[in-house]
């Protein structure tokens, strides 16, 4: 990736892409291996060190366009994830548990999420936005044998998701619901939230959740800030007097990083 033109003409023809497959999507496997390469691929554009320094020169400029062309890749690129994760559980119902190269970064990550700040047995841990292959429950209940709730808007992917825990995960302490943050009642007992990094609104339901949980919560956000931010929604400031940040885990091999706040 040698010049602007260059980078920005691969950031649209990434756009193009994400909109024909994640249009191919009709709740069958059938177009998965196209959308997984893809994903890969866009997983190592944004985790490559060259890329961060054409990034940098663009910040350095003001354009409209490509401003509008990174809002659209956030919202695309969270759109086929979420394909694909549907994929990635239909073929495990076919009896395909292949790990493309994006779900095996992810599950590195899980490794790092709360830092200093130990899931142990008697912990109840809520991610927000578990998905259809909600490997982040399945992940931290088997290793640690805590309570684990994940929820979705998407009733695809709840439905989905509970097949794969049903498989992957029995016998497990998890739990999935198609609900919201504010009418989940394990909310306030949770010891540790986590917010998926392709959360569009994950900063105001932050906002939402000082006066839902309970003093000693440990959230961990999932964020991606510069080259990162176009595959992740970006860090913003939080109201000072509600939420502090403690931790800042910064993976520069990693699709996102991971900020972990307390109450003030």
């Amino acid at each position: 990736m040698e010049t602007l033109i260059d980078f920005q003409t691969c950031l649209s023809e990434f756009s193009g892409k994400f909109d024909e497959l994640a249009g191919r999507y009709d709740h069958t496997a059938q177009h998965s291996s196209e959308l997984e390469a893809l994903i890969d691929d866009y997983s190592t554009f944004i985790t490559d060190k060259q890329n961060e320094r054409i990034w940098e020169q663009l910040n350095q400029q003001e354009s409209g366009s490509m401003h509008q062309l990174v809002l659209d890749l956030r919202d695309k690129s969270a759109r086929c994830v979420a394909v694909m994760e549907k994929y990635r559980a239909l073929k495990l119902q076919d009896g395909d548990v292949e790990i493309a190269d994006y779900f095996k970064n992810i599950e590195e990550c899980i490794e790092k999420e709360f830092g200093s700040f130990h899931v142990t047995s008697g912990s109840k841990v809520l991610l927000v936005g578990s998905g259809s292959f909600p490997m982040t429950p399945l992940f931290i209940a088997k290793r640690t044998g805590a309570e684990v709730v994940g929820i979705d808007i998407d009733e695809e992917a709840i439905t989905l998701g509970l097949k794969v825990v049903e498989k992957l995960g029995a016998g497990l302490n998890i739990h999935l619901e198609q609900t919201l943050v504010q009418d989940l009642a394990f909310t306030r007992e949770a010891t540790h939230i986590i917010f998926s990094s392709t959360v569009a609104n994950k900063y105001d339901l932050l906002d939402q959740l000082h006066a839902l949980t309970n003093e000693h919560v440990v959230v961990a956000m999932r964020y991606g800030n510069q080259l990162k931010s176009l595959f992740n929604y970006p860090m913003r400031e939080t109201d000072s007097g509600k939420w502090k940040m403690v931790d800042n885990i910064l993976r520069p091999d990693d699709v996102f990083d991971i900020a972990l706040y307390q109450k003030a």
